[in-house]
């Protein structure tokens, strides 16, 4: 617990300390509530002022720490262990800076929000290296540090940011698949199907969020919210799929 820790916070202080200096004052980041179909409640605090945006946020520190705390089984191993724990805390710290984003509205906050996303998903494909190949560290802290300079396309470009993210996406997929026909059964198949549907309704619903707003239906529940759910939702079936093919690819359900 003590190594995924520091693994998580000494990139998490250090991007914080370059968010809040002037390198990213030309990110393009949406920095008003104009921005989310959901309407402010005037009569609530900051903090709640889209309540159900905001509250979302409270369904990633839940399963981050419904993972954190998971039992993975005597056979787990060290390495496993510390690969599930990074990803959980990860999840754990995501939702309060996407809930202090929609708080203050400020480009900090911002900047941090779309950061963080893209060492989440590259830890997806650090995993399955490990799955794949057993333990390299080495290759663990390349993903990661690529991962988090990637965020640099945004210095560069209006959509550099969802140009990183879509390669990260790619990537985590494509990993993903492959490491299923290699290692997966019916199962672990399952498993990565309701994660990938999850990731779609995650980009898609996100992206329609005003106009979906022109029904009834997703007036106060917006396609923001909703995409909040299915992200949560990919992140544990991701963790479904990975504990799984953890125990099955290194072995360590063999030992049952």
């Amino acid at each position: 617990m003590k190594s995924a820790v520091l693994h998580v916070s000494v990139p998490f202080v250090l991007c914080v300390a370059w968010a809040n200096t002037s390198l990213f004052d030309r990110v393009e980041v949406d920095l008003t509530s104009e921005h989310y179909a959901e309407q402010p409640v005037a009569s609530l605090p900051g903090f709640l002022a889209m309540p159900c945006n905001c509250a979302v946020n409270l369904a990633y520190i839940f399963m981050g720490l419904y993972w954190l705390l998971w039992r993975g089984g005597v056979h787990e191993t060290a390495r496993g262990r510390y690969l599930r724990e990074v990803f959980a805390l990860m999840a754990v710290l995501y939702g309060p800076v996407q809930w202090t984003r929609l708080a203050l509205m400020l480009r900090t906050p911002a900047v941090l929000d779309q950061w963080f996303t893209l060492p989440i998903f590259a830890w997806v494909p650090v995993w399955i290296s490990y799955i794949e190949r057993g333990p390299e560290r080495w290759r663990a802290a390349m993903y990661e540090v690529l991962s988090i300079l990637s965020y640099g396309l945004a210095l560069v470009h209006e959509r550099g940011f969802d140009l990183a993210l879509g390669c990260h996406v790619a990537l985590a997929v494509y990993k993903g698949v492959r490491v299923q026909v290699t290692h997966g059964d019916s199962r672990t198949r399952g498993y990565l199907l309701l994660a990938l549907l999850s990731c779609a309704g995650f980009v898609l619903l996100k992206l329609l969020d005003h106009w979906l707003a022109r029904y009834r239906l997703f007036q106060r529940l917006t396609g923001h919210f909703w995409s909040k759910v299915c992200d949560v939702l990919q992140f544990h079936f991701s963790f479904c799929f990975l504990t799984s093919l953890t125990h099955r690819g290194r072995g360590e359900g063999k030992r049952r």
